[in-house]
Protein backbone atom coordinates (compact mmCIF):
# COMPACT_ATOMS: atom_id res chain seq x y z
CA UNK A 1 0.00 0.00 0.00
CA UNK A 2 1.30 3.43 -0.96
CA UNK A 3 -0.14 6.71 0.27
CA UNK A 4 0.70 10.06 -1.25
CA UNK A 5 -0.36 13.47 -0.06
CA UNK A 6 -0.73 16.58 -2.19
CA UNK A 7 -1.67 20.15 -1.47
CA UNK A 8 -4.34 21.52 -3.79
CA UNK A 9 -4.58 25.29 -4.13
CA UNK A 10 -7.86 26.50 -5.60
CA UNK A 11 -8.13 29.87 -7.34
CA UNK A 12 -10.63 31.83 -9.37
CA UNK A 13 -9.28 32.98 -12.71
CA UNK A 14 -9.84 36.31 -14.42
CA UNK A 15 -13.07 34.99 -15.97
CA UNK A 16 -14.43 33.91 -12.56
CA UNK A 17 -13.92 30.20 -13.23
CA UNK A 18 -12.27 27.86 -10.77
CA UNK A 19 -8.86 26.36 -11.38
CA UNK A 20 -6.39 24.55 -9.16
CA UNK A 21 -2.74 23.86 -8.72
CA UNK A 22 -1.59 20.63 -7.02
CA UNK A 23 1.87 20.06 -5.61
CA UNK A 24 3.61 17.67 -3.22
CA UNK A 25 2.38 18.48 0.26
CA UNK A 26 4.35 19.96 3.09
CA UNK A 27 2.76 18.73 6.30
CA UNK A 28 1.19 20.96 8.90
CA UNK A 29 1.00 24.19 6.94
CA UNK A 30 -1.16 26.70 8.75
CA UNK A 31 -3.76 28.86 7.04
CA UNK A 32 -1.84 32.17 7.21
CA UNK A 33 1.19 30.59 5.51
CA UNK A 34 -0.89 29.06 2.73
CA UNK A 35 -2.92 32.23 2.18
CA UNK A 36 0.27 34.31 1.99
CA UNK A 37 1.77 31.91 -0.58
CA UNK A 38 -1.41 31.98 -2.66
CA UNK A 39 -1.48 35.78 -2.57
CA UNK A 40 2.14 35.85 -3.73
CA UNK A 41 1.20 33.63 -6.67
CA UNK A 42 -1.66 35.92 -7.65
CA UNK A 43 0.43 39.08 -7.24
CA UNK A 44 3.19 37.68 -9.45
CA UNK A 45 0.69 37.86 -12.31
CA UNK A 46 2.75 35.54 -14.52
CA UNK A 47 0.22 32.81 -15.32
CA UNK A 48 -2.15 33.63 -18.18
CA UNK A 49 -3.82 31.78 -21.02
CA UNK A 50 -5.50 33.55 -23.93
CA UNK A 51 -5.38 36.83 -22.04
CA UNK A 52 -7.04 35.49 -18.88
CA UNK A 53 -5.13 35.44 -15.58
CA UNK A 54 -5.23 31.82 -14.42
CA UNK A 55 -4.67 32.41 -10.71
CA UNK A 56 -6.31 35.72 -9.86
CA UNK A 57 -8.11 35.15 -6.55
CA UNK A 58 -7.28 32.60 -3.81
CA UNK A 59 -10.39 30.54 -3.00
CA UNK A 60 -9.39 27.46 -0.96
CA UNK A 61 -6.61 25.03 -0.07
CA UNK A 62 -6.85 21.40 0.91
CA UNK A 63 -4.76 18.32 1.48
CA UNK A 64 -5.63 15.32 -0.68
CA UNK A 65 -4.47 11.85 0.34
CA UNK A 66 -4.40 9.03 -2.20
CA UNK A 67 -3.90 5.41 -1.21
CA UNK A 68 -3.02 2.73 -3.75
CA UNK A 69 -3.35 -0.87 -2.62
CA UNK A 70 -1.84 -3.46 -4.93
CA UNK A 71 -3.53 -6.79 -5.54
CA UNK A 72 -0.62 -8.55 -7.25
CA UNK A 73 2.58 -7.76 -9.10
CA UNK A 74 4.55 -4.57 -9.04
CA UNK A 75 3.11 -1.90 -11.30
CA UNK A 76 6.28 0.23 -10.98
CA UNK A 77 8.29 -2.27 -13.06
Amino acid sequence: MTTTKTLRLVFLNGAGKQGSWSLPALDNLEEPVVVAAMKAITQANIFAKRGVDLYQTPKAAEYIERTVTGIFGNHAD
